[in-house]
Order: C-alpha cells, then sequence, then structure tokens
C-alpha cells in the first residue's frame, strides 16, 4: 500500500530526464526541490486550491448537518409512510450515479447556474448521502431515549435536543461522515468537468487534468513530476485528517457494533 505513495514522492524530486530511466530510480539524483515552486507557476494551483477548499468545506458542512437531521427524524419521530420513505431513499444507492448526470445538467441550465459552484454545494444541503443518513440513524437508535425524555422535560425542543444531546453522542459518526463527504467533495472530479467552464473557477482536480495535456518545452510527454507534486499536495490533507481522526473511526465502530 506504501509503494504507490513512495513512488509518487520520488517522482516529484525528479528532473524530467530522470522520468524515464530504465531501471527505475526510487532516489532522485539530483533531488529537485524546485519542482515543488515551478508547478506554481506552470498552472495558477494557487486558485485551484482555494476553489477546492471552498466547495469542499460548504459542501461538507451542508452534508453533515443535513444528514444529521433527516437521520434524526427517521430514527426518532412516528409518522405515516416513515418505512416507505426511508426504503426509498436506501433503494436509491442501487442507481449508478451516470443515469443522472443528463437529467441533472438540464435542471442546472433551465435554472441557470452553469459555471457556478452552486451545483457542487447546494446538493449538499439537501441530504444527499443515503448511505450517510443510514449509518447515523442507526446510531441515533443506540441511544436510550431516557437522555430525550429528560432534556424534553427540561423544555428543550426537537432541534435543542437534536444539537444538546444526541449529536455530542454520536460525535464519531459525525466524524466518520465529515472525513467521507471531504474525501468525496476534494477528490470530485465529473461534477466540476460537467459544470464549470472558466479557468479561475477550476478546482484542483481539472488544474491537476490540464496540468497532464500540458507538454514541456520541447518535450511531447506530460510532466509527470509537477503531475506528482500536484497530487501529493492533494493527498496530504486527506492523509492529516484520516490521521488525526482514526481515533474516531475506531469508536465509532466500536459504537456501531455495540447492541444496548
Amino acid at each position: 500500500m506504501a509503494v504507490p505513495l513512495l513512488w509518487m514522492i520520488s517522482t516529484s524530486l525528479k528532473t524530467r530526464d530522470q522520468l524515464y530511466v530504465y531501471p527505475p530510480q526510487w532516489i532522485p539524483a539530483p533531488v529537485r526541490w524546485e519542482n515543488y515552486v515551478e508547478v506554481w507557476t506552470t498552472l495558477p494551483f494557487g486558485r485551484f486550491f482555494l476553489n477546492s477548499l471552498f466547495i469542499t468545506l460548504l459542501a461538507t458542512i451542508a452534508e453533515v448537518a443535513s444528514v444529521a437531521v433527516v437521520a434524526y427524524g427517521f430514527a426518532r419521530f412516528r409518522f405515516r409512510g416513515r418505512h416507505f420513505l426511508f426504503m426509498l431513499m436506501l433503494s436509491t444507492m442501487m442507481l449508478p450515479s451516470v443515469i443522472g448526470m443528463i437529467p441533472t445538467f438540464l435542471i442546472w441550465k433551465e435554472l441557470g447556474r452553469l459555471d457556478t459552484f452552486t451545483p457542487l454545494t447546494a446538493p449538499a444541503w439537501f441530504a444527499w448521502g443515503p448511505a450517510s443518513i443510514f449509518m447515523l440513524r442507526q446510531f441515533f437508535l443506540t441511544i436510550p431515549r431516557d437522555f430525550e425524555e429528560a432534556a424534553i422535560l427540561d423544555g428543550a425542543g426537537p432541534l435543542q435536543v437534536l444539537w444538546h444531546v444526541l449529536l455530542p453522542l454520536v460525535k464519531p459518526a459525525l466524524v466518520v461522515v465529515a472525513l467521507l463527504a471531504f474525501q468525496a467533495n476534494w477528490t470530485n472530479f465529473m461534477a466540476p468537468l460537467l459544470y464549470l467552464n472558466t479557468p479561475e473557477k477550476f478546482p484542483v482536480t481539472l488544474g491537476l487534468k490540464f496540468l497532464e495535456t500540458s507538454l514541456g518545452p520541447g518535450s511531447e510527454a506530460p510532466l509527470w513530476n509537477l503531475m506528482m507534486v500536484v497530487s501529493l499536495l492533494m493527498a496530504l490533507p486527506i492523509l492529516v485528517m484520516f490521521f488525526f481522526a482514526q481515533r474516531a473511526f475506531i469508536e465509532g465502530i466500536r459504537m456501531g457494533g455495540t447492541k444496548d
């Protein structure tokens, strides 16, 4: 599992002449640290990273908030058609994402929101993660109702119960949802490719694709060393987040496997 990561680091420090040496060199000689500076001038990757950060943070916060509310409703409220709606929501997981690409594109086109960040962030406010809803619902069901009843007796409303009582108890599950949402939005390529046309609005995933098709002076090959620099910079936030959140993952698995 570590070999691809080590090869990416090695390639990011190579000169262009070292890229196609056979047998491959694991340790570049000489080490070219200038690649990490050159990549920022090849394309406006500073802007690309800011766009990705804006889209990812907005969509992640929206998804965690909306998913928590919907999961709370399915777990604690009794209303007609609740089971049917829950099964209908889960059934959407069986539909390949490509089926909805054209209809969704036409909807955003009619709304006049093409070449904006709206198609990349607005759906997150409507709980677009059925798997996350299912997981949070299962966590809510493991919490005894005594906690909620005590809060209700003190005058708390449904949203206050959710915010002050339930969410702190399912924090490991929220961390997992946030991490998965962050990773999905940070590495999202297809949606920006469909909806964005202006280079100034591109996330880093599209910027990396543009860099792949860029040619060096007198060269007919992609700039693999610079591509590995960008790929490594893209992977670092996810690696750091998973490293610090691994404790929450383990606790989440333990809580999910506990039978009350």
